[in-house]
């Protein structure tokens, strides 16, 4: 059975930065551990969501189907990190397939959770839903870059292989 989650455990992970000692007691002693061993999958692309997760220790995998299905990786998380937090805020299916590369230790956090902590203390539960959608910010800004490079590359090799003088 997996140990609980001690106070510091959540101390320097992002997406509970700057929440009070309280607070922190208050989410260690309501969350769950879960500790998925190698190979493990956390959960499909396409299943219907019901919680995120935050890496306490371990390797996540991330991949996601492309047209082709072809499973492609886009991610390797770590500890600190978080992944699912999608199906927190949209309620739809999960949009990739996470796995463990190495034995885990992850906390699991439900919507029931966060309303949990909206009627304990609506300010933290702010504080957590901006360091959310921060982080979405960010990995959004990263996608941006990476399509724009893809199809800079793409026109790039379509200019490179035209024939001289065509169109």
């Amino acid at each position: 059975m997996p140990e609980g989650i001690a106070p510091v455990d959540l101390r320097n992970i992002g997406l509970f930065g700057a929440l009070s000692d309280d607070v922190l007691d208050f989410l260690a002693g309501m969350l769950t551990v879960v500790e998925p061993q190698v190979g493990e999958t956390i959960f499909r692309e396409g299943d219907e969501a019901s919680a995120m997760y935050v890496v306490l220790g371990g390797e996540m995998e991330v991949t996601k189907k492309s047209r082709a299905a072809v499973d492609a990786r886009v991610a390797v998380l770590g500890p600190g990190d978080w992944f699912g937090e999608m199906s927190i805020v949209d309620i739809q299916p999960r949009s990739a397939t996470v796995r463990a590369l190495a034995p885990g230790r992850l906390i699991r956090i439900t919507a029931s959770d966060l309303d949990a902590l909206y009627r304990h203390d609506v300010r933290s539960y702010a504080i957590i839903v901006l360091n959310l959608a921060r982080e979405l910010s960010r990995r959004l800004r990263v996608a941006d870059g990476i399509l724009a490079d893809l199809i800079a590359n793409v026109v790039e090799s379509y200019l490179a292989k035209k024939p001289v003088g065509a169109g």
